[in-house]
């Protein structure tokens, strides 16, 4: 997603705790006002778990 950076991410998901589940991923980006797009990709990735920041740009960048 060239569009988006990982630093978009890491600020979209600022204050989140792990582990936790793309649920409460796509929350926490709503509660920081991240842009839709943002909101879209990590409502659409494939793995629901995650064990920490670097396991969701992982998922967010090589889907």
């Amino acid at each position: 997603m060239a569009d988006l950076s990982p630093i978009d991410l890491q600020k979209a998901l600022s204050g989140a705790d792990y582990p936790t589940d793309k649920h409460h991923l796509v929350e926490r980006a709503r509660q920081n006002n991240a842009n839709d797009k943002i909101v879209r990709k990590l409502d659409n990735l494939k793995q629901d778990h995650f064990d920490g920041p670097n396991e969701v740009q992982r998922a967010v960048f090589n889907e």
